[in-house]
């Protein structure tokens, strides 16, 4: 019977600045090819090539939770619509008003752009 080794997580990022606990520097050098991308067509192409479907759909409806939930959608309403949880709900919710900033971000930069 073979063994397994125990999982020992990858060196962290280094960096002038505190880094996350969670970065790498693959997590670090994804992170700018996104940045890098020039359009959706682009990202598009990226991130199938990147992810499977099912990756891809899980961060598009995490992302449709975010944006239903800035509305002002009821957690009722949301998994209704979106068949999820109300526990997936609730943690998407506290990332976007407790996280870092991201879903913030970009939320404020989809309205301001629909204006």
């Amino acid at each position: 019977m073979l063994k397994r080794r125990p999982r020992t997580p990858p060196p962290r990022a280094k960096s002038s600045v505190a880094a996350p606990s969670w970065t790498t520097p693959a997590t670090t050098d994804l992170f700018r090819t996104i940045a890098g991308l020039k359009s959706p067509q682009e990202a598009e192409r990226f991130f199938r090539d990147l992810c499977t479907i099912p990756e891809l759909h899980t961060l598009a409806h995490r992302w449709e939770v975010a944006k239903l939930l800035d509305q002002g959608v009821h957690y009722a309403d949301i998994a209704e619509r979106t068949g999820a949880s109300t526990a997936t709900i609730t943690r998407i919710n506290s990332w976007r008003r407790f996280g870092t900033g991201g879903y913030r971000l970009l939320l404020d930069r989809r309205k301001a752009g629909s204006k």
